[in-house]
């Protein structure tokens, strides 16, 4: 499990904005140039360029300059944590439902048990 919960934070708070996540997922694909990443967006460089800090203050990309372009870069490890952490509950969930699809097969419904009287 996570132990840097400030930093779990951090990486949901990023992760909380849909522009932020579209983001993301365009550089999975690889790396891209500030200017590249703002064109489908309907705003300005420098919001932009604000939620690309708050990416990038969570870890979840990597920025360098080279001459005056700046290019952006995924960063996974922030993703791998917040999965790490998901997957705890998602097993407690699978586990708690599997107990009750167990329970509900193993009980007679009412409806049946009215009907063999």
């Amino acid at each position: 499990m996570v132990n840097n919960l400030s930093a779990l934070d951090t990486t949901f708070a990023a992760l909380a904005d849909p522009t932020r996540r579209d983001i993301l997922h365009r550089l999975s694909a690889g790396s891209a140039p500030v200017t590249v990443l703002a064109e489908p967006y309907h705003m300005s460089l420098p919001a932009i360029s604000k939620h690309l800090k708050v990416l990038e203050r969570a870890g979840l990309i990597a920025r360098e300059k080279m001459g005056r372009v700046h290019r952006c870069h995924l960063s996974p490890a922030p993703i791998r944590q917040a999965a790490e952490w998901l997957s705890f509950y998602q097993r407690f969930w699978e586990r708690q439902l599997d107990a009750l699809a167990d329970f509900l097969e193993s009980e007679p419904l009412q409806s049946e048990s009215k009907e063999t009287k």
